[in-house]
């Protein structure tokens, strides 16, 4: 997550500089990343690609819940955004960016109100009521 909060920080930097394309870059990113955090978290496998962490969010926490659909659609079509931002000669609109930025802010504040950013803890361990110690 904290590759996820430095590329939001990162996206609103670069939207008060007037970069819409460098701003949804890093708001992509930091989806991308808070996105991998929550599956990683959720002993999901550890993908790396963009596809693979698309697909794995969409399936496991969105569709099956715990995180709402709105979440799926957003981090798709970010993704779609960001490619015309780096690879086609058209730029991102300053008002898309900024409605971008907003989202990622939302994404991983969402995924971290459900703490879907850490590893669940692990059980306290407890003898039972009717345990009794061995007498070897």
């Amino acid at each position: 997550m904290a590759k996820a909060d430095r590329a939001y920080l990162s996206a609103r930097n670069l939207l008060g500089d007037s970069d819409a394309d460098g701003a949804t870059n890093r708001a992509y990113y930091a989806m991308f990343d808070a996105a991998r955090a929550a599956l990683i978290a959720s002993g999901v496998l550890d993908t790396r690609t963009h596809d693979g962490v698309i697909g794995m969010f969409g399936l496991h926490l969105v569709k099956n819940g715990p995180l709402p659909e709105w979440m799926g659609e957003v981090l798709n079509r970010t993704y779609e955004i960001r490619l015309m931002a780096d690879y086609k000669d058209d730029s991102v609109k300053p008002a898309v960016a900024a409605e971008i930025v907003e989202k990622a802010e939302a994404f991983i504040a969402t995924i971290k109100a459900l703490q879907l950013d850490k590893p669940p803890e692990p059980p306290e361990r407890r003898p039972s009521s009717d345990y009794s110690p061995s007498p070897f």
